[in-house]
Protein backbone atom coordinates (compact mmCIF):
# COMPACT_ATOMS: atom_id res chain seq x y z
CA UNK A 1 0.00 0.00 0.00
CA UNK A 2 1.43 3.43 -1.20
CA UNK A 3 1.52 6.47 1.48
CA UNK A 4 0.58 9.86 0.84
CA UNK A 5 2.49 12.58 1.93
CA UNK A 6 1.39 16.25 2.20
CA UNK A 7 4.21 18.77 1.21
CA UNK A 8 2.80 22.69 1.56
CA UNK A 9 4.08 25.23 -0.08
CA UNK A 10 3.33 29.27 1.36
CA UNK A 11 3.34 32.38 -0.58
CA UNK A 12 2.59 36.15 0.36
CA UNK A 13 0.44 37.78 -2.70
CA UNK A 14 0.95 41.69 -1.73
CA UNK A 15 -0.96 43.85 -4.60
CA UNK A 16 0.90 46.98 -4.92
CA UNK A 17 -0.97 48.62 -7.42
CA UNK A 18 -3.42 51.12 -6.05
CA UNK A 19 -2.90 54.34 -7.38
CA UNK A 20 -4.84 56.51 -5.63
CA UNK A 21 -8.35 55.28 -6.71
CA UNK A 22 -8.36 51.48 -5.85
CA UNK A 23 -10.48 49.37 -8.18
CA UNK A 24 -13.13 52.75 -9.19
CA UNK A 25 -12.20 51.89 -12.25
CA UNK A 26 -10.23 49.44 -15.09
CA UNK A 27 -8.04 51.27 -16.04
CA UNK A 28 -7.63 53.86 -12.81
CA UNK A 29 -5.10 50.84 -11.14
CA UNK A 30 -2.04 49.03 -11.62
CA UNK A 31 -1.59 45.13 -11.82
CA UNK A 32 1.88 45.34 -10.17
CA UNK A 33 1.95 42.77 -7.35
CA UNK A 34 5.05 41.44 -4.81
CA UNK A 35 5.10 37.65 -4.52
CA UNK A 36 7.27 36.19 -1.38
CA UNK A 37 8.02 33.51 -0.15
CA UNK A 38 10.01 33.26 3.47
CA UNK A 39 13.89 33.67 2.44
CA UNK A 40 13.42 34.07 -1.26
CA UNK A 41 14.23 37.06 -3.37
CA UNK A 42 10.71 38.88 -3.99
CA UNK A 43 9.44 38.90 -7.60
CA UNK A 44 7.87 41.50 -9.10
CA UNK A 45 4.82 40.17 -10.43
CA UNK A 46 1.85 42.32 -12.54
CA UNK A 47 -0.55 40.93 -15.42
CA UNK A 48 -0.03 40.24 -19.23
CA UNK A 49 0.24 43.61 -21.02
CA UNK A 50 -3.07 42.41 -23.11
CA UNK A 51 -4.66 42.59 -19.60
CA UNK A 52 -3.00 46.43 -19.14
CA UNK A 53 -0.14 44.71 -16.81
CA UNK A 54 3.74 45.90 -16.87
CA UNK A 55 5.45 43.87 -19.50
CA UNK A 56 9.19 44.30 -17.18
CA UNK A 57 7.65 42.29 -14.62
CA UNK A 58 6.78 38.43 -14.96
CA UNK A 59 3.01 37.70 -15.03
CA UNK A 60 1.14 34.53 -14.17
CA UNK A 61 1.17 32.78 -17.36
CA UNK A 62 5.04 33.17 -17.56
CA UNK A 63 5.62 31.65 -14.29
CA UNK A 64 3.21 28.46 -15.21
CA UNK A 65 5.02 28.08 -18.66
CA UNK A 66 8.06 28.45 -16.55
CA UNK A 67 6.93 26.27 -13.80
CA UNK A 68 6.58 23.16 -16.19
CA UNK A 69 9.90 23.50 -17.63
CA UNK A 70 11.81 23.31 -14.85
CA UNK A 71 9.62 20.73 -13.09
CA UNK A 72 10.11 18.26 -16.31
CA UNK A 73 13.93 19.81 -16.63
CA UNK A 74 14.37 18.57 -12.81
CA UNK A 75 12.71 15.27 -13.45
CA UNK A 76 14.73 14.60 -16.24
CA UNK A 77 18.12 15.31 -14.77
CA UNK A 78 17.18 12.53 -12.63
CA UNK A 79 15.95 10.38 -15.07
CA UNK A 80 18.90 10.72 -16.71
CA UNK A 81 21.31 9.98 -13.66
CA UNK A 82 19.22 6.44 -13.72
CA UNK A 83 19.63 5.81 -17.39
CA UNK A 84 23.88 6.77 -17.27
CA UNK A 85 23.09 9.70 -19.02
CA UNK A 86 25.63 12.38 -18.59
CA UNK A 87 24.11 15.59 -19.16
CA UNK A 88 25.57 19.05 -19.90
CA UNK A 89 23.88 21.20 -20.99
CA UNK A 90 19.87 21.99 -20.89
CA UNK A 91 18.27 24.06 -22.45
CA UNK A 92 14.32 24.54 -22.86
CA UNK A 93 12.10 27.15 -25.31
CA UNK A 94 9.07 26.09 -23.72
CA UNK A 95 5.78 27.93 -25.03
CA UNK A 96 2.62 28.03 -23.45
CA UNK A 97 -0.83 28.82 -25.72
CA UNK A 98 -3.62 30.54 -23.68
CA UNK A 99 -7.17 30.98 -25.26
CA UNK A 100 -9.45 33.60 -24.34
CA UNK A 101 -12.92 34.36 -24.96
CA UNK A 102 -16.47 36.33 -23.34
CA UNK A 103 -16.26 33.96 -20.92
CA UNK A 104 -12.18 33.78 -19.95
CA UNK A 105 -9.28 32.30 -20.47
CA UNK A 106 -7.35 28.75 -20.13
CA UNK A 107 -4.10 27.42 -20.94
CA UNK A 108 -5.04 24.72 -24.35
CA UNK A 109 -1.46 23.39 -24.37
CA UNK A 110 2.37 24.23 -23.50
CA UNK A 111 5.57 22.88 -25.43
CA UNK A 112 8.32 21.97 -24.01
CA UNK A 113 11.33 22.08 -26.55
CA UNK A 114 14.74 20.85 -24.63
CA UNK A 115 17.97 21.15 -25.84
CA UNK A 116 19.56 18.39 -23.97
CA UNK A 117 23.95 18.12 -24.50
CA UNK A 118 24.89 14.65 -23.10
CA UNK A 119 28.28 13.75 -23.11
CA UNK A 120 30.29 11.44 -25.88
CA UNK A 121 29.84 8.39 -24.06
CA UNK A 122 26.52 8.36 -23.62
CA UNK A 123 23.84 6.90 -24.82
CA UNK A 124 21.20 9.14 -27.33
CA UNK A 125 18.66 6.57 -27.54
CA UNK A 126 18.44 6.97 -23.06
CA UNK A 127 18.87 10.31 -23.15
CA UNK A 128 15.56 10.74 -25.49
CA UNK A 129 13.96 7.86 -24.01
CA UNK A 130 14.29 9.60 -20.01
CA UNK A 131 12.04 11.93 -20.88
CA UNK A 132 9.05 10.02 -21.12
CA UNK A 133 9.50 8.86 -17.09
CA UNK A 134 10.60 12.36 -16.53
CA UNK A 135 7.09 13.77 -17.72
CA UNK A 136 5.36 11.25 -15.38
CA UNK A 137 7.24 12.08 -12.54
CA UNK A 138 7.06 15.88 -12.73
CA UNK A 139 4.75 17.34 -10.20
CA UNK A 140 3.17 20.56 -12.03
CA UNK A 141 2.60 18.51 -15.80
CA UNK A 142 0.36 16.11 -13.30
CA UNK A 143 -1.60 18.96 -11.64
CA UNK A 144 -2.86 20.80 -15.13
CA UNK A 145 -5.67 20.15 -16.95
CA UNK A 146 -4.12 20.67 -20.37
CA UNK A 147 -1.71 18.93 -22.35
CA UNK A 148 2.19 19.23 -21.80
CA UNK A 149 4.22 17.84 -24.71
CA UNK A 150 8.08 17.14 -24.76
CA UNK A 151 9.98 17.74 -28.59
CA UNK A 152 13.53 17.18 -26.66
CA UNK A 153 16.72 17.53 -29.00
CA UNK A 154 19.79 15.43 -28.00
CA UNK A 155 22.83 16.98 -28.75
CA UNK A 156 26.19 15.03 -28.48
CA UNK A 157 29.60 16.56 -27.11
CA UNK A 158 32.41 15.73 -29.68
CA UNK A 159 35.04 13.23 -28.28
Amino acid sequence: MSRTHQHQYRAEVTWTGNQGSGTRTYQGYSRAHEIRIAGKPVIEGSSDPMFRGDASRLNPEDMLVTALSTCHMLSYLHQAVLAGVVVTAYVDHAEGVMETDAHGGRFVEVVLRPVVTISADSDPAKATSAHEPAHHACFIANSVNFPVRCEPRIVVESA
